[in-house]
């Protein structure tokens, strides 16, 4: 828990630069989590990650499916090796080539945890995702959690102040993070790591989302990788009717999971995907992101749930859950009568509204603005709206 003058400063520092909701703060539920709602859809969260637990959305016939992964209660997310369910893993999303890298001529080395520490995810074994924030304001509709991340944790240089703002309209969840650099100038990339299965796990035909359709109409373009999924320099074409070829048309999900081309596409001996996609909406001209179409949409003919996804992101990246092997339990909300209530491999698909990753070791990709920042710089923003309807 931060003191009080600690978060007077948070509030102090933000005020010039976002306003969060009114403090008007409500309990938390039996289990730990904190409930907001609108019509059509209601989420839980906990200070942990600054995480969604549950999201409940009605489909067909007007059932309503928890359609997101997670634990039942607030403690079982506490003190585990948690695959990031639901949270805002930070201060830097995805990987970090070789643990390192470069400000002003400075190399500063991060805390690795992955690939025989070969490199950094999320941040490092203490990322944002395994720490409590601060609830500074829940309402009926709206909840936000702050953190500030100390000079050096992880390794990383400078301080940050973050506040993470979820709000329910009709049909909607909507997300803001901001993040600022107090002290120095340091990498920000932050995003949703939500694991979702629109079927709530409950469509009797299938465990997995290898069923669920999915579109990226402005990504013909995805970032090259190595077999650790490290950025390689090179940005790669999607060609129409190939693996990657979610833009062309939408596509399910496990459509070509059995084509020669899909093993290796998300590393070593890995079949599936765990691929960075860019974003490309600039060849059209200036843009409003929160009319100028979805950067993805998945949906459930079995549910009947689509989610529509909009972002002010350049990138998106897309997991199909492929290191799930059976042993995470889902959640009490979800499931079907005589099948074991645990999430298989493909059981689900990550979707995180990003920007190129791994940019910070990229020179040549010329995305600094976007992604090391300072005192005197913008403040780090992302939005992120998530729509939800029912189809036929």
């Amino acid at each position: 828990m931060w003191t009080s003058s600690l978060l007077s400063l948070l509030a102090t520092t933000a005020v010039a630069q976002y306003s969060a909701p009114s403090n008007n703060t409500l309990g938390p539920n039996a289990d730990g989590k904190y409930e907001i709602s609108s019509e059509g859809i209601r989420g839980l969260f906990i200070p942990y990650g600054a995480s969604v637990t549950n999201l409940f959305i009605p489909g067909k016939g007007g059932v309503e499916r928890d359609v997101v992964l997670g634990f039942d209660k607030a403690l079982d997310y506490e003190g585990k090796d948690h695959p990031h369910f639901g949270g805002v893993p930070g201060r830097y999303a995805n990987r970090i080539k070789n643990s390192t890298f470069v400000i002003d001529d400075v190399r500063y080395n991060v805390v690795p945890n992955e690939n025989n520490n070969n490199d950094t995810l999320h941040g490092g074994p203490n990322g944002w995702d395994y720490r409590n924030f601060t609830i500074v304001a829940h309402t009926k509709d709206s909840i936000t959690f702050s953190i500030v991340d100390p000079d050096g944790e992880m390794g990383f240089p400078g301080e940050v102040v973050s506040y993470v703002t979820y709000t329910m309209t009709p049909n909607t969840w909507k997300i803001k993070i901001v993040a600022m650099a107090t002290t120095k100038k340091t990498p920000i990339m932050l995003t949703s790591h939500t694991y979702w299965n629109l079927d709530g796990f409950a469509n009797p035909e299938t465990p997995t989302a290898l069923n669920h359709t999915f579109h990226l109409p402005y990504s013909g373009q995805r970032v090259g990788v190595d077999n650790i999924l490290i950025p390689d320099g090179t940005i790669l074409p999607n060609e129409k009717h190939s693996v990657n070829d979610f833009w062309s048309a939408p596509k399910q999900i496990g459509a070509n999971l059995t084509a020669p081309e899909s093993h290796g596409n998300c590393g070593f001996n890995c079949t599936g995907y765990d691929n960075c996609y860019l974003v490309n909406r600039a060849q059209n001209g200036p843009y409003d992101w929160h009319n100028s179409g979805p950067v993805a949409t998945l949906a459930s003919e079995w549910s009947g749930i689509k989610v529509d996804i909009y972002s002010d992101q350049e990138a998106f990246q897309m997991y199909s859950c492929i290191g799930q092997n059976g042993k995470t339990p889902i959640k009490s909300t979800q499931g079907v009568a005589g099948r074991e209530a645990f999430v298989q491999q493909y059981g689900c698909v990550v979707m995180e509204v990003q920007d190129w990753i791994d940019a910070i070791n990229q020179p040549e990709w010329q995305r600094e603005s976007k992604h090391i920042f300072g005192p005197n710089s913008p403040t780090y923003t992302l939005e992120a709206d998530y729509v939800f309807s029912t189809t036929k």
